[in-house]
């Protein structure tokens, strides 16, 4: 079975769909600064729809002139009727300018501010929220919105001013046959209202399966090796189908509606008109009005038609907007678990790098009965190389999370220079630490690129130290364009050792004077491990350096190992130390440095 769409709004619950245009306000912000483009816009809207309520005016003057031989007056007309044809497309031109012009404006505004926003979220939304979700708002939804500020809202604008006008001139040329006209608009309106509150309901399903199966897509190309290695691809092919059925299913639903309310509508308009005109045929054969006066008359009638008609398709894509705009608004109003101070403090310069955890006590949002960590005190002296180790799911690398602030503790306390996280400004702090991560990311530019993404006002020449001392320079010279070299997405190019390395320059590049490596050289060979040992060691010195790792060798010559288990700290000391003393180190160190008998 198919599974439910996610929303964005994971965090705060299942929020229902819109259930009114008025949604769209939420564009308002990003409309503001373009008042001027906006009154340019409506002034050609007017324009164009004055010169077009002017034409059955000309028509009728046409047609009674040639009833009454006044065919002098024929010269005139017509050349009033091409000065109105140049009007016409000149304000039309206008009003596609402005107004395609004004709708990739703001959508390029949307993007970016979402793309910001989503992207200083803390990790704790993207537990909830699939990242193909978050993209299919930045380009599915953004695209609704454009086709909605460039197109719908000027065409609905339009042709309101067009019902209105050529309301006033249906009144103007037969008050009969306008009141007849009214009598049809109560028969139109209630299948719009009925019509379209179904019709949001399932603009908003469509547009959250369609993000669903973004979201599928994105997640099984990202890990697209692991699929084929498990031989998972049918499977993860079916499991798209359905979602992307279940879209398809949604979406017809949705046009079978608009298109049932199209036909009902249009076929009443329509109906009515053709009524009216009947009578006012018998009008005219009676002498109560003029053949020009019928035929102004029902020019206006087909322009208050084709307006009501063009209205309601409108409306429903107005309605896919909104929920459109809900959900992107949505992203930019959702609250953050980790948030700025209102006036952060500033991190006195140097920064020392001395750390302190007090009393910390830590569970994920996602598993909230179990205790990542649980009452951690620790203190880390500034410049002194410090070791995390412990069995897998221990909270090693959660106190490198915690220490980033991508997430706060529910108890305790963690300091930097004395100084609370939660008092300073996230990218302050940050700046003084150089992370290298379990499983590190490549992006898909060049080896420079990424490796001076650690620093990007880095030179040339301090991108290849940095590669030489993380025994990087080497495999990164014998590509085929050496440090220019594209990498790849995820850097799908390069081994696991290799892809390791080009992280750690990035980390020697950052030249931070706190260190966090997470299992830094889990990934490399005997003889890679042991140069980019020789650089940590060089690294380290005059730096605070937090150490993960499984494998005992890489932390031996730490000032201090800190072992843990089941989120709690249970011993800690020198590598001797902790070996003589037994317990769990001991039997780690047995376990890696013999063949295990022993233990």
């Amino acid at each position: 079975m198919a599974r439910k769409p996610k929303t964005a709004s994971a965090e705060t619950g299942d929020r229902a769909p819109s259930r009114q245009v008025a949604a769209l306000g939420g564009l308002a912000p990003f409309l503001r600064p373009y008042r001027g483009m906006i009154a340019l816009a409506l002034f050609a809207l007017v324009l164009t729809a004055g010169v077009s309520l002017v034409l059955p005016l000309a028509v009728r003057r046409v047609v009674d002139g040639f009833g009454e031989h006044q065919l002098s007056m024929l010269d005139d007309y017509f050349g009033a009727f091409l000065l109105i044809a140049a009007l016409l497309a000149l304000g039309t031109g206008l009003r596609y300018y402005v107004v395609t012009r004004l709708g990739e404006r703001v959508v390029a505004d949307i993007r970016r501010k979402v793309f910001d926003r989503v992207t200083g979220l803390s990790p704790a939304f993207f537990e909830k929220t699939l990242t193909g979700e978050v993209v299919s708002r930045i380009t599915t939804d953004t695209t609704l919105i454009l086709s909605v500020i460039g197109s719908s809202v000027s065409v609905a604008l339009r042709n309101l001013l067009m019902l209105i006008g050529g309301m006033v001139m249906l009144l103007l040329t037969s008050a009969k046959l306008t009141g007849l006209v009214l009598l049809i608009v109560p028969a139109v309106v209630v299948p719009i209202v009925v019509l379209g509150r179904r019709l949001r309901r399932l603009s908003r399903e469509n547009q959250d399966w369609i993000a669903s199966s973004s979201g599928m897509a994105a997640e099984a190309l990202s890990a697209v090796q692991t699929v084929q290695a498990s031989t998972h691809e049918d499977a993860t092919r079916a499991d798209f189908a359905r979602v992307t059925e279940e879209s398809f299913r949604s979406a017809k639903t949705r046009i079978a509606t608009r298109a049932v309310m199209t036909v009902i509508v249009i076929f009443l308009v329509f109906a009515g008109v053709v009524g009216v005109l009947w009578i006012g045929a018998r009008d005219v054969r009676e002498g109560a009005m003029s053949v020009g006066e019928l035929i102004q008359f029902v020019i206006y009638a087909v322009i208050v038609a084709g307006s009501v008609g063009a209205l309601s398709e409108i409306w429903g894509e107005l309605q896919r907007a909104a929920g459109a705009t809900e959900r992107l608004v949505e992203l930019l109003e959702i609250e953050d678990s980790v948030q700025d101070p209102p006036a952060p403090r500033a991190l006195p310069r140097p920064v020392r790098g001395a750390i302190a955890f007090e009393d910390v006590t830590f569970r994920y949002p996602t598993r909230p009965g179990t205790a990542a960590l649980e009452g951690i005190t620790l203190t880390i002296r500034p410049g002194e190389t410090v070791a995390l180790v412990g069995p897998s799911g221990a909270g090693k690398s959660t106190i490198l999370q915690l220490l980033l602030r991508f997430y706060d503790p529910q108890a305790g306390r963690i300091t930097l220079d004395g100084i609370a996280l939660p008092e300073l400004a996230r990218a302050d702090f940050r700046e003084a630490i150089a992370l290298v991560p379990q499983d590190p990311v490549i992006f898909a530019a060049t080896a420079r690129e990424n490796i001076r993404f650690g620093r990007p006002s880095a030179s040339d020449a301090e991108v290849e130290e940095a590669a030489r001392a993380a025994a990087a320079h080497e495999f990164i010279a014998g590509l085929p364009q050496g440090y220019d070299s594209p990498l790849g997405e995820r850097g799908v190019m390069l081994s696991g050792g290799q892809r390791q390395r080009i992280a750690i320059a990035r980390a020697i590049l950052r030249d931070a004077p706190v260190l966090l490596l997470d299992e830094a050289t889990s990934a490399l060979d005997a003889e890679s491990e042991s140069a980019v040992q020789r650089a940590f060691e060089t690294l380290s010195q005059g730096r605070t350096t937090l150490v993960v790792a499984h494998r005992l060798a890489t932390v031996k010559r730490a000032d201090r190992i800190v072992v843990f288990d089941q989120g709690r700290i249970i011993a800690e000391g020198s590598h001797d130390q902790l070996v003589s003393g037994g317990g769990l180190y001991a039997r780690l160190a047995r376990l890696q440095f013999t063949d295990g008998a022993a233990a």
